[in-house]
């Protein structure tokens, strides 16, 4: 049997004296796509930090693609960020003087790519998503729904190992949601990758192999 991809043991995370997260355990096998469902305030987007690393946890172990995420220091976790996850940040954090074809190219240029390519790899995606005839705009030019889309090409460019994604379809209309779901879901098979998805949409939700409850009680699994 493999070993997990993801493998979350009795994790917690406090802010202060309460704890938002205690005790929680979890497998993703690579290949899954999983939905985090939950309260806003119950600490999803707090799990998706604390997996890739932006936090540490007060409690318990995470193991990613075999690496303790939570012992191996902010450089390696900066390292494990660029070559085997992506993410999608409910902000975008786009940068704003790059154009939507190198915004979405940078991760692909950290690893050492050469930039013709890592362009084209881009330029793919972003046409894939509808915003092909935008690839030389810049991030202000964009409404909320076509930064979303471009935050979304740009954390599935490299094919990393896992995906996190904070409400990837939440500022997109019901068409270009349907579309992000499906490049989702297209990517994630054609690499082999897992998903961990933070959604209230039922739409992202019944496009996943498994659907996760967050709340004051722990995870639990969904029918």
């Amino acid at each position: 049997m493999h070993a997990p991809l993801l493998k979350l043991d009795g994790v917690g995370r406090r802010y202060g004296a309460r704890w938002v997260l205690h005790d929680l355990s979890l497998r993703i096998a690579a290949g899954q796509r999983v939905a985090l469902l939950g309260e806003s305030g119950s600490g999803k987007s707090t799990l998706l930090n604390l997996i890739a690393g932006l936090e540490t946890p007060d409690a318990g172990e995470i193991v990613l693609d075999g690496q303790p995420v939570h012992r191996i220091g902010p450089d390696a976790a900066a390292r494990l960020r660029s070559t085997r996850l992506g993410f999608v940040f409910q902000a975008f954090h786009l940068i704003s003087h790059l154009n939507l074809a190198q915004n979405v190219a940078v991760p692909l240029l950290l690893i050492g790519m050469a930039r013709r390519p890592a362009l084209e790899r881009a330029g793919e995606l972003l046409h894939r998503l509808g915003l092909g005839e935008r690839q030389a705009s810049l991030p202000r030019e964009l409404s909320g729904g076509e930064q979303q889309r471009v935050a979304l090409a740009r954390a599935l460019v490299h094919r990393p190992a896992l995906v996190l994604a904070d409400e990837p379809t939440g500022n997109l209309d019901p068409s270009s949601a349907g579309r992000a779901i499906t490049l989702l879901r297209d990517e994630i098979a054609a690499s082999g990758a897992a998903l961990l998805m933070v959604t209230h949409s039922q739409q992202a939700a019944a496009a996943c192999d498994r659907r996760l409850a967050l709340d004051e009680h722990g995870l639990r699994e969904l029918a």
